[in-house]
């Protein structure tokens, strides 16, 4: 196994209601690890934690409690000085690739910044490596004197891109970053971002609700359920034989593209909505709408237990997973 790149153990988020002492459960005790070289796609409805723990893993949202080791080093509770040499290392690129870009600013100045901020190389340097960096992401080095209004979606996430790329981190933190494109420009950014991993040896942590997409990038997948993981393993086997029956639902609901798919996935039909962050059921979380579900599903929280394989899931009744 390649070396731990990164690493959470019991992370937790929990963020104050607004004139109210409850607590929003975003994140609730989630352990994984990163390998150098891989990448992790994280998968989930909207609102399970999945991007706020992306945002913990980079330390854009400092935790509650837990700790987040990058290269072994402790990185939990680091000031932002401490932090800043690590921050050249972890890069994100964020889901709207309008709103994350400076509409004030012309996109020379936003590729550039990283370069001031961590004052890495002289004036004539840096606008080389824009310039270089527009060429990677399938830019003209003539736009940089053009603003975000006047590209085009899938344009600006390749700007959020260059931005990313600009001080050779180890780790870039994907957040969605094809779910607010047309999908024929989809696929254009992952196939960069698949063609940059080669290039510039990048690790990356994927996040996505579409599990499609993130069996196609991903080498590992960790499935998340109102704020904890419930199942992670190796991209085909999780795909092709899930041991939670909450990857099992959310297999089930992608569109079959030829008859023989058809024919292996039933239709499942989750019961009920998604519980409230703020106020999570008792014993193992997917348990009202489980289907499998019995009494120590409600009292008893499963643990995410070895099936073998780089396998692991949290579920009292787990399905058969032989052919994995």
């Amino acid at each position: 196994m390649s070396e731990t790149l990164l690493e959470a153990r019991d992370l937790v988020k929990h963020f104050p209601v607004r004139r109210s002492k409850d607590m929003v459960h975003a994140v609730d005790g989630v352990s994984l690890e990163v390998h150098r070289g891989e990448t992790l796609g994280i998968v989930g409805e909207s609102g399970c934690g999945k991007s706020t723990l992306g945002r913990l893993l980079v330390r854009l949202h400092d935790p509650t409690s837990g700790t987040v080791r990058f290269r072994g080093d402790d990185i939990t509770k680091l000031s932002r000085r401490e932090l800043r040499p690590y921050r050249r290392e972890m890069q994100m690129i964020f889901q709207d690739p309008y709103a994350s870009l400076n509409p004030r600013k012309r996109v020379g100045q936003i590729v550039s910044d990283p370069f001031q901020i961590h004052r890495a190389g002289s004036r004539e340097e840096t606008r080389r490596r824009v310039q270089e960096l527009l060429e990677v992401v399938g830019l003209s080095p003539h736009h940089v004197n053009r603003y975000p209004h006047e590209f085009s979606g899938g344009q600006r996430q390749r700007i959020g891109v260059a931005r990313a790329l600009a001080l050779s981190p180890q780790l870039i933190v994907a957040d969605e970053p094809v779910s607010a494109l047309d999908v024929s420009i989809q696929a254009q950014v992952i196939n960069l971002l698949d063609d940059l991993q080669d290039d510039f040896q990048l690790t990356y942590v994927f996040i996505a609700h579409d599990l499609g997409v993130v069996h196609h990038v991903s080498d590992r997948i960790a499935v998340m359920y109102l704020g904890v993981v419930v199942e992670i393993g190796p991209s085909d086997p999780l795909f092709l034989h899930p041991i939670h029956p909450y990857t099992e639902a959310l297999l089930s609901a992608i569109p079959p593209i030829e008859a023989d798919d058809e024919a292996r996935r039933e239709r499942i039909v989750l019961r009920g909505e998604v519980p409230s962050p703020i106020d999570p059921p008792s014993g193992c979380r997917f348990h009202p709408r489980c289907r499998y579900a019995t009494e120590i599903c409600s009292v008893e929280e499963p643990v995410l237990a070895d099936h073998g394989g780089g396998r692991f899931a949290a579920c009292h009744h787990p399905l058969d997973a032989k052919g994995a």
